[in-house]
């Protein structure tokens, strides 16, 4: 249940039209690139190949939807086609297909079909599931994360917690095509992260790896969190969204104690913070870069899980709390001088970048927060 006062109201409405007209100004500029981080109040352009690249046509879609017969948002719905052609090229190559297919193509195909029943974007985002199915490693029962040749690790067998987020696209694969396959696929990726990467205590790994011929599993890897053992605040969201979002379309009741878990254990490291450091369990010295996209993330999450769990209520309380944060203290707010929505986001600290910066992402989960306290769906 969510809080529904007038004061609540008041500041929902507030924040969405100030993120919905920032987007609509960002629009003239970006046009259909691909945005990844704001260094200095200008958000970059990456290649479409980049896992981001799901995130600016979605949060077009995101605003469009709220108001399709408005004029004044109608070009967003024309870019966020102009970017779906565009990454339809990179299912073409398959060293640019990995796990992420599903955040770039559930927030541009997926999204293009479910609300304009465009059949050219459902036909890409079926091929796009169909590639994602075939990344399945049938001994370790886990999807294959990276492409990528490493020294320390071999990706041919790498999982990692960010997979989560992908499923629903074989969730809505199976859907659309009546075939349990991709369902039966994403249950047993999910079946096991529960397993290998969900610790006692509710915190969670980012990297784990397989033997990619045996499926053992060999090890844990800190990847973007302080090291192994450690609690990346981002991976932590990942899980809990994730995991609500496999519950919704399953109904399997672990996935939903698993969501819990993960929950609880951000919420009580947040504790009264709206913000947390990059890694919950960072030494003091590299207590220096926070991530709002993590907030936002596991806000959007707390939401999604307030409509499926018996102690929803609590987990709507504290969703609404975070975003409320993020709007009355990371927020950019007005300002000309920021394209970014909220500050004070971290890509990747163990290698230095992208700190304390607006990610295009938390963007995105930030405005998906506001829609749900809306009373609107996201787009995953």
């Amino acid at each position: 249940m969510l809080v529904n006062t007038s004061t609540s109201v008041t500041w929902v409405e507030e924040a969405w039209r100030q993120g919905a007209d920032k987007t609509l100004r960002n629009a003239q500029r970006i046009k259909d690139t691909f945005p990844h981080i704001s260094p200095q109040g200008t958000y970059d352009r990456n290649d479409p190949e980049w896992w981001t690249a799901g995130f600016w046509p979605g949060l077009l879609w995101l605003v469009y939807g709220e108001s399709p017969d408005d004029g004044a948002v109608a070009p967003l719905s024309r870019i966020a086609e102009s970017c779906e052609r565009q990454l339809e090229g990179c299912l073409r190559n398959p060293d640019s297909v990995d796990h992420d297919l599903g955040f770039i193509w559930l927030l541009s195909g997926v999204a293009s079909y479910r609300q304009t029943g465009s059949m050219d974007s459902r036909r890409r985002g079926m091929l796009a599931a169909n590639l994602f199915a075939a990344r399945f490693n049938v001994r370790g029962q886990f999807i294959r994360a990276w492409n990528f040749n490493s020294s320390t690790m071999d990706t041919r067998g790498v999982a990692i917690i960010d997979s989560m987020m992908n499923l629903p696209l074989l969730y809505w694969a199976s859907e659309q095509s009546g075939d349990p396959r991709f369902r039966l696929l994403a249950e047993a990726h999910a079946d096991t992260v529960a397993r290998e990467f969900i610790r006692a205590d509710g915190s969670i790994c980012h990297v784990v790896e397989f033997d990619p011929l045996t499926g053992q599993k060999l090890c844990e890897h800190g990847g973007q969190g302080h090291a192994p053992g450690s609690a990346w605040a981002r991976g932590t969201a990942w899980a809990l969204h994730g995991f609500a979002l496999s519950y919704r379309y399953t109904g399997e009741a672990r996935y939903l104690e698993t969501a819990e878990r993960a929950a609880d254990f951000f919420l009580a490291m947040l504790g009264e913070d709206i913000v947390p450091f990059w890694d919950f369990r960072a030494p003091a010295e590299h207590q220096v870069a926070w991530d709002s996209s993590a907030a936002a993330i596991a806000a959007s999450g707390l939401l999604e899980l307030a409509k499926l769990s018996p102690r929803g209520e609590a987990y709507a309380a504290a969703g609404e709390r975070i975003v409320r944060g993020l709007h009355e203290r990371y927020s950019s707010g007005e300002s000309a001088a920021e394209e970014g929505l909220i500050m004070q986001g971290t890509v990747h600290y163990p290698e230095g970048r992208g700190l304390n910066v607006p990610i295009i992402y938390g963007d995105y989960f930030y405005m998906e927060a506001l829609a749900k306290l809306r009373g609107r769906p996201g787009l995953f």
